[in-house]
């Protein structure tokens, strides 16, 4: 089992947008073969900084769906919204 953490800044105004676009991209994963469970966090200090962790059985299962055609079309609309590009760090149990 594999942790995807997604560091991302959005640009203040399109927080609600970037929200809606995110959920989506969220339910979305939630059907993909390996996915177990995911959420979105958001800095309490700098609320623009938010944090999706989600949770795939392998991480084949993970590349499969990083590099599917469904999320980049869905990053395609994620990506204007964010002031930097989105840093991912993968975590495996030790």
């Amino acid at each position: 089992m594999i942790r995807v953490m997604i560091e991302r800044l959005v640009a203040d105004e399109l927080i609600e947008h970037y929200e809606r676009i995110a959920g989506d991209t969220l339910q979305r994963s939630m059907r993909v073969n390996g996915f177990i469970s995911g959420e979105s966090l958001r800095d309490v200090i700098n609320p623009r900084h938010r944090l999706v962790i989600a949770t795939f059985r392998t991480l084949q299962d993970w590349q499969r769906w990083y590099s599917s055609e469904e999320r980049r079309e869905l990053l395609s609309q994620i990506t204007p919204m964010l002031e930097q590009e989105e840093k991912i760090t993968i975590f495996e149990h030790i």
